[in-house]
Order: structure tokens, then sequence, then C-alpha cells
């Protein structure tokens, strides 16, 4: 059972219209996917996967979680289809019920991924309960599903640790990123342990859905992250020592270097709690990455942290929205 991590007092709840599949021959064309989270990740999972003729179920604790996702999806594939579709409002509201069809919801993991190809999770970025949610999922899964995170900082090899060795080597890392329908990127992570045929299986669903894999090991901030985390505490540094302030550090590395967002920008958008949820544990904990000064804890993050500048969601960060 899912104890603590899911409820799942309620039954699945199937989409009407949608399509099934069966058997080990829908598994092994990844035909059926398990998304765990319905949040904006996980929902923007499942709404690729059912853009692409994916059969995708999507799990939450509660049918009010699954309600605010699949209005989530909704709305985004409202968005798509104007732009798709622009002076077609019949071919519009076609294209968003298809896809919609392709979601079913619920609230228990166990029926959510008994017949999956693939499990994704995309719940909160602590590793004891995606531990704890793994265990139960990977003894409800069919014995050949491959078993994917969405972590963006957690390494995959300690998630699956608690794990039998046969799940662990069906075991990978699947990052993708925010906003998941407009990011084209997913790094595809593999442990010493992944057979090199789940990472292929990975990677081809990857490129099933209309994504762009790149593979990397399992190491601490995996490509991307491991990049762009020293670059933004470098800006906040910079800031810290009186050098620039934030409109110009971004104005310099926009109009200089040709990124489409300075720094700070990047950090309001990404959500400064999270970056520093990520620096912290990297600092403390990360892989080769302990006492490194590049992930230092940063005062001036730390404050705005604590006065609930959060970033763009919050509505203020380095910057007012």
């Amino acid at each position: 059972m899912f104890a603590a991590v899911f409820r799942s007092s309620v039954p699945a709840i199937r989409v009407p219209g949608a399509r099934g599949f069966s058997g080990s021959a829908a598994r092994a064309s990844m035909q059926r996917i398990a998304v765990v989270g319905g949040g904006q990740m996980g929902s923007g999972i499942a709404q690729v996967a059912a853009t692409h003729n994916h059969d995708v179920t999507l799990v939450d604790v509660s049918q009010a979680a699954l309600d605010r996702g699949r209005a989530y999806i909704a709305k985004s594939l409202k968005r798509v289809a104007k732009k798709k579709f622009p002076d077609d409002a019949s071919a519009q509201g076609g294209f968003v019920d298809g896809v919609l069809a392709r979601i079913a919801l619920s609230t228990s993991p166990e029926a959510a991924v008994r017949d999956a190809a693939l499990v994704v999770e995309a719940v909160v970025e602590n590793i004891a309960v995606k531990q704890q949610l793994f265990a139960a999922l990977a003894a409800a899964a069919p014995a050949d599903a491959v078993l994917a995170s969405n972590t963006s900082s957690l390494p995959i090899g300690k998630i699956a640790a608690p794990l039998g060795a046969d799940a662990r080597r069906r075991f990978v890392g699947l990052h993708f990123f925010n906003p998941v329908p407009q990011m084209k990127l997913v790094e595809v992570v593999r442990t010493d342990e992944a057979a090199p045929a789940v990472v292929d299986r990975a990677v081809a669903f990857a490129k099933a859905i209309g994504k762009t894999p790149a593979v990397c090991k399992d190491t601490p901030g995996f490509i991307v992250n491991r990049l762009l985390l020293p670059y933004m505490m470098e800006a906040i540094r910079l800031l810290e020592r009186g050098v620039a302030e934030p409109r110009d550090i971004d104005t310099a590395m926009k109009l200089g270097a040709g990124y489409p967002m300075g720094p700070f920008e990047l950090c309001d958008y990404v959500g400064l709690d999270t970056i520093k949820f990520i620096v912290d544990g990297w600092h403390q904990d990360g892989d080769g990455l302990q006492g490194n000064p590049l992930f230092a804890p940063s005062a001036k993050l730390d404050e705005l942290v604590k006065s609930g500048r959060l970033g763009v969601k919050a509505g203020k960060g380095f910057y007012d929205y």
C-alpha cells in the first residue's frame, strides 16, 4: 500500500472515450503510460504523451488534485489548438477532446500502473517520499515496465536503491523541463545498473513524443542543472559583491552572450526556493560536491526565500511581477 504517499480508496476514473491497450505487445511499444503526480510537471508529461497517441493514466492523491491537473491540461491544449487550427473552432474542439479522451484519471496508483509500459514519477522532491512510492509502484507494475523519475536534482541511483536488483535494472531518470509542452529537451539519466535496453526504450519514448533526448550518467544536476546552477549562483554573488544590479547583469548576458533570458530573470522563473533547495542539497550531500564553493549558500538567496520573494510564482523575486 502507499501509506502516506498516496491514498488509494477511490477507484480509477476513466475518461469517456479512452482507448485501451493491454498485454506485453502494448508494453513493448510503450503505448500505455502512468504518470504519478498531477502537478504542473506531471500534467505536462501526460498532455504531451497523450497528444502523441499514448494512453495515459494520471495519478494524484485526490479527485480535486486530478481535476486541477485536467483543467491545466485542457487550458494548455486550447492554446495549442488555436495555433494549430486558427480559423476552425470545430477542429480546435475535436483536437482538445481527442487528447483528453486518451487521459484517464486515478487516485489508485496500484490500478494505474498495473498494465503500464512506462511509469513516470513527478511528485515532491523528497527522496524518502519517492523511495516509498517506487517500492509500491515496482510491486504493482508489470515485470517489464520501465520505471522513471522526473526528479531534477535527486540522484536516480539513490531513489532506486531500496528496490530489488531487477527493478533497479529497469530504472532511469526522465527529466522533462518546464513547461513540458513547449520545452523540447528530455534528459535520459542512466545509472550504473540500468540495462542498456531500458535506456534505449526511454530514448525511444522521448523521441516518440516529439522530444529530443540527451543521455547522461547519474550525476548531481545531470547536464543542464549542473551547468545552469553555478551560472545563476555566480550571478547572485556578483550582486552580493556589488559588481552590478540584476537588470544590468541580465542585459549584459542577453546582449553580450546571446542568452534569451538573463540569470536573474531565469532565477525568478525557476523559483528561488527551488534553487535554494537544490544548491543547499548539493553543498551538503551532493556526490563529489560537498563543500564546493560553486554551491555554497547565498545570504541574498536565503533572505529572499525567507521573505517570500520566490520569483514569478509569488509575484515577486529579484523583480516584481
